[in-house]
């Protein structure tokens, strides 16, 4: 008869799990409980919301919020813009990184090292605002997606990243192999390496499109024709507008100064639905990849 030995913890292993699960419930309390607020906040009333109400759960049922954004054509097209964006964003934007960082992750690569520190260079001294301006002025990209996406093709950190995890999940030996069947470099990129990176190919595609939908500063810099806007810059427009609408004439009645309270309410709440809709493609995407996400984060920083 075979006895089952029981694993029995140490009563400091018990002490230290339980510390580290209060300690982690604590600090997900304090990063969940804004990003809940902001949702009660866009279904609640707007004068619950300004007078401190709103603290647990909503008050006064309301979606005005969402059908001001919403009835707003602006809205729905930047929306589509920003779609639109990020996929021709990420999509060139894999198509310059995965190339270079398997590249520098090749030992036999001529110049590895003086590439690398090339790279490097760049994440500490940028040529600032203006002189990138004219860049992109000078090859024509202005009022054009191009202006929003090449300039950002490629991300060196997540270029590290992903020649980290190149180095160390794609052996040598691995290489070898394929060129005695008479695979040459190229072919054993498409082939053979790629289709193993699929948790770094995740993770690129994850930070590459939040950059591209969070992204607004550029659209602002090199877009001047509105229906190109992406839906950062039309949300931006549109709480920007309010408040430059709130602030023109003066109201004196009683009527009036009503009128004016509650149209500040109003664009209170719009600012918290504006962050939900801006939130859902991120919210959506990242469950999604979130496997792949994990692991290569863990794998891609193992080693430099």
């Amino acid at each position: 008869m075979i006895k089952t030995l029981k694993m029995h913890r140490a009563k400091s292993d018990a002490i230290f799990d339980t510390i580290i699960f209060i300690v982690l419930t604590f600090i997900f309390l304090i990063v969940a409980y804004p990003l809940y607020f902001v949702i009660i906040s866009s279904i609640s009333d707007p004068s619950a919301v300004a007078g401190g109400k709103v603290i647990w759960v909503p008050v006064g049922l309301n979606f005005r919020g969402y059908e001001e954004v919403f009835k707003n054509d602006s809205v729905m097209r930047g929306f589509v813009n920003s779609i639109i964006y990020t996929v021709m964003g990420v999509i060139l934007n894999l198509a310059v990184t995965l190339p270079t960082a398997y590249a520098l992750s090749r030992s036999d690569f001529m110049g590895n090292r003086f590439v690398t520190i090339f790279y490097l260079i760049t994440m500490f001294v940028s040529g600032g605002m203006i002189p990138t301006y004219l860049v992109v002025k000078s090859c024509g990209f202005l009022d054009s997606v191009w202006a929003l996406i090449v300039p950002g093709a490629l991300g060196v950190y997540n270029m590290i990243v992903a020649r980290t995890f190149f180095k160390t999940s794609l052996p040598n030996e691995l290489l070898e192999a394929s060129k005695l069947d008479g695979c040459g470099n190229t072919r054993f990129f498409f082939h053979i390496a790629l289709p193993l990176s699929s948790a770094i190919i995740a993770i690129l595609i994850l930070y590459y499109g939040v950059g591209h939908w969070n992204s607004y500063f550029s659209a602002l810099l090199y877009l001047s024709d509105n229906k190109k806007f992406p839906l950062q810059l039309v949300l931006r427009s549109i709480l920007v507008l309010n408040e430059a609408q709130l602030q023109k004439g003066g109201a004196s009645t009683a009527q009036q100064l009503i009128e004016l309270e509650r149209q500040r309410q109003l664009v209170e709440l719009m600012k918290y639905s504006l962050i939900i809709v801006s939130s859902i493609p991120v919210m959506i995407i990242y469950p999604l990849v979130q496997k792949h996400f994990v692991k290569g984060v863990m794998i891609g920083s193992v080693k430099g």
